[in-house]
């Protein structure tokens, strides 16, 4: 029999090594990017740092066209977000506290869709766009990555307003709130929670995504920071210094957007293991 202090010790063992692990990769990058190229393609990428710049992230984000890239990708992440998660608040509100024909149904087709496997719809994605005449633009990934979110996050979000008491809307409506009333003033307070995880979600989801921005656009001008990067490899084949310093440039807003949203991100999950 195994003692609490053995196990203890096993589980703080291994926890530590598969942190250590996980964090291995991303000191590595850290550290060759601030690195001069001599000094990587002397000494390889595994060896400790003899030197230190900040050249390879003004190369990144000017020469290799990073800054760019990641404001087009705040310009489709940011209004992204901001309308996928208004109108999916909208319809669960609806679908959790009305009692609309077939909501069931609706929520079924909605969470089918986001099973369906991406890579047998980015040809139809791809001509619909062309027909609508908005392919190669920021406007056409915006309303790609709407249309694929909204499904999911409705679906969610339905799971927690159906948690908030009926007895609370019941005493809007006596106060005499009528549906956008209570919508704007009840419910959407009570769902922060869920809110702000999911937009921490949708953010590094969008702001990350390769499939559906190589699949509607195609100008180097309008691509977002994940494809430029891409790019930035094949523009510094083997300036492991300028494409590590790329990567982390275009890690810096989900990591920021994730600790800002931390404390409700972490709610947000607790309410869910609850229900």
């Amino acid at each position: 029999m195994i003692s609490n202090r053995v196990r203890t010790f096993l589980f703080h063992a291994g926890a530590g090594t598969l942190s250590v692990l996980w964090l291995l990769p991303i000191a590595l990058v850290l550290l060759t990017s601030i690195r001069t190229f001599d000094d990587v393609a002397s000494n390889g990428l595994g060896s400790l740092p003899g030197s230190f710049t900040l050249e390879p992230f003004a190369q990144a984000w000017g020469e290799g066209g990073v800054g760019g890239a990641m404001l087009n990708s705040l310009l489709v992440t940011v209004p992204t977000v901001l309308l996928s998660l208004a109108l999916s608040a909208a319809a669960a509100f609806a679908l959790s506290r009305y009692e609309i024909p077939f909501r069931r149904s609706i929520l079924l087709v909605m969470l089918a869709g986001n099973l369906l496997p991406p890579q047998i719809l980015l040809v139809p994605v791809a001509k619909l766009t062309e027909v609508l005449g908005i392919y190669d633009t920021l406007t056409a990934l915006v309303i790609v990555q709407v249309g694929f979110g909204l499904g999911f996050y409705t679906f969610v979000l339905q799971g927690f307003l159906r948690a908030i008491p009926n007895e609370i809307q019941q005493a809007a409506v006596i106060d005499g709130a009528g549906p956008i009333r209570i919508f704007w003033s009840v419910i959407l307070p009570l769902a922060r929670p869920a809110l702000a995880a999911l937009s921490a979600l949708a953010f590094t989801w969008v702001f990350n995504d390769l499939l559906w921005a190589i699949t509607v656009l195609r100008s180097g001008t309008v691509m977002p920071v994940t494809p430029a990067l891409l790019g930035l490899q094949g523009q510094y084949v083997s300036t492991w210094n300028v494409i590590a310093a790329g990567s982390v440039l275009a890690a810096i807003p989900t990591v920021a957007v994730f600790l800002r949203f931390q404390k409700h991100f972490i709610s947000g999950l607790a309410i869910g293991a609850v229900k």
